[in-house]
């Protein structure tokens, strides 16, 4: 099979040291790849060193073709257009000086093969639900999922031999993501696909698993990689058993051994004191006697460190991702008390079914799911108090109110995790405090360490214990959406914390396998136009 990436000894490290990558070889071929990874492998540092927008230490790429680059977090410019995003805006500018009569040499130029530019840009907003944007609507006037789908469009306008996405399905309400898909299937060139979105990696041809610095390929999508993952997972928990089989043997043939040769030792000692045979021949017998005991005893414990080894080899082959576990009974909310209510809700064009009240009451798990653009967030930040809307009264009849951004730019940089979780609650013993984080899997020094130096799935579990650790204990808990960015282990690990939460719950996502893990109880639906109306929960 012939690449269009070759990757080979890539290595990276940011400017304080720490090694992203080392000695990576990869290569993509003429197919589309869902790249995997936990959070914090070098996914996303990979793909911008195929872009060339970031330096390899080591190593070279070879790229055939022109390249394309989404990447995770886009920089938009507060004055950019819609035109600019799409990168047609001097082709257009030319076009319409044409057509005004300005027919010069420099804009028949600009224009080049592009005379039905606007056609094809208009098609592929279209294309992709991007129909009421119209190609000189300004960067701040559309939502955060609405500037996602202008870049991708941009991408498939462009139509590069080798197309890089990273995380392409974030802030995508449910129908981009669907349009996002069926673009993504109908691509015929070279496709890398950094993301965590299950259906999206069921529609790639191949499955790269970039861990522990080496990239493993499966043909295939996510759920076939997956079974066959539970497949070498259980060939490597029978290795795991076989080898405890095997240390508790050699344990126990060692302690065997220890009494066989104590039993020896007092024997011939006895001999000795009774002087029955010669001193010389018994001496000899005890030099013998305590050479082969050393012998023996060496023998048994080099086996009893073979079978460590073997233990040790086995257990580090089961992929087994840490999990949360814990309890938190501080949030727990009586059914039917009213958490929250919010009145004077309005919409430009309400329906019969259109909500102008909202109760939340204890403990609901509340989907609240629609188009981007059409006040989820707002809606939250107003649960907050945090700008509450003209009209809108926001009531809250619980102690403890917290909020999840979408960005996870909550915690002190400059603070350890301890200390972040400290300052939500102050009154807690730091002993408790360590005890708590320990269950989110910052045991020891670990709790030390500063804000700033997480990784990505470090930072979003220190995000999560500053919230559900804080005091007063959160009964109002309020995540928009938590599974971006979030690899599939970390969104597992959120999913467990969750499971312990027992308070109100109200969760902005588009992500349904996410949202199906969480027990939704009821399912509000939020529309530029008709406004807040609940829908069947399913």
């Amino acid at each position: 099979m012939s690449y269009a990436i070759v990757c080979s000894d890539l290595s990276f490290a940011w400017a304080d040291g720490t090694v992203v990558l080392d000695g990576l070889d990869a290569a993509f071929g003429p197919r589309r790849t869902g790249l995997i990874g936990v959070n914090g492998s070098g996914k996303s540092t990979l793909l911008k060193i195929i872009a060339g927008e970031l330096r390899p230490g080591s190593g070279t790429v070879s790229v055939e073709g022109e390249i394309g680059h989404l990447p995770q977090n886009l920089v938009l410019d507060g004055a950019a257009t819609v035109s600019d995003l799409l990168g047609i805006s001097g082709t257009r500018a030319a076009l319409h000086a044409i057509e005004r009569g300005e027919a010069t040499e420099e804009n028949f130029t600009a224009v080049g093969d592009g005379w039905d530019v606007e056609e094809r840009a208009r098609a592929e907003l279209d294309r992709l639900g991007l129909d009421h944007l119209g190609l000189d609507r300004t960067v701040p006037t559309l939502s955060g999922g609405e500037a996602v789908m202008v870049a991708l469009a941009a991408q498939f306008l462009a139509r590069p031999d080798v197309l890089l996405l990273d995380e392409p399905t974030n802030n995508l309400d449910l129908d981009a993501r669907h349009r996002l898909y069926d673009a993504v299937a109908s691509w015929t060139g070279v496709l890398v696909v950094v993301s965590h979105d299950r259906e999206l990696l069921d529609r790639v041809d191949e499955i790269a698993d970039l861990r522990d610095g080496a990239i493993r390929s499966f043909g295939g999508g996510l759920s076939a990689y997956e079974e066959l993952l539970a497949v070498e997972r259980e060939a490597a928990q029978r290795t795991v058993r076989a080898a405890e089989t095997d240390l508790r043997r050699q344990k126990r043939e060692l302690e065997e051994a220890h009494v066989k040769l104590a039993r020896r030792k007092r024997y011939g000692n006895k001999m000795y004191e009774q002087k029955r045979e010669p001193k010389i021949v018994m001496g000899a017998r005890k030099r013998q006697a305590q050479e082969s005991a050393g012998k023996h005893r060496i023998m048994h414990e080099e086996r009893l460190a073979d079978a460590r080894t073997r233990l040790t080899d086995a257990e580090e082959a089961v992929r087994d991702d840490a999990e949360i576990r814990i309890a938190l009974p501080a949030t727990r909310v009586p059914a039917g008390r009213t958490v929250a209510t919010v009145t004077g809700l309005a919409a430009p064009e309400p329906e019969p079914a259109t909500l102008t009240e909202l109760i939340v009451r204890g403990p609901e798990r509340i989907a609240l799911t629609g188009p981007n653009g059409s006040g989820k967030t707002t809606l939250l930040r107003a649960l907050t108090g945090d700008r509450v809307p003209d009209g809108v009264v926001v009531k809250i009849g619980v102690s403890g109110v917290r909020y999840l951004p979408q960005r996870l730019d909550v915690l002190d940089e400059d603070l350890s995790v301890l200390d972040n979780v400290r300052a939500a609650a102050p009154s807690a013993p730091v002993n408790d405090i360590r005890a708590g984080l320990a269950r989110f899997l910052f045991r020891g020094a670990r709790a030390e360490r500063p804000a700033g130096t997480l990784s990505g799935g470090e930072r979003f579990r220190a995000v999560l214990a500053s919230l559900l650790l804080a005091e007063p204990a959160p009964q109002l808990l309020m995540l928009d959406e938590p599974t971006n960015n979030l690899d599939m282990a970390s969104a597992a690990q959120l999913a467990q914390a969750l499971a312990a939460y027992e308070g109100a719950l109200i969760v902005v996502s588009h992500d349904v396998p996410f949202l199906r893990t969480l027990g939704i109880t009821r399912r509000l639906r939020m529309d530029r136009t008709t406004g807040l109306t609940e829908v069947e929960a399913t």
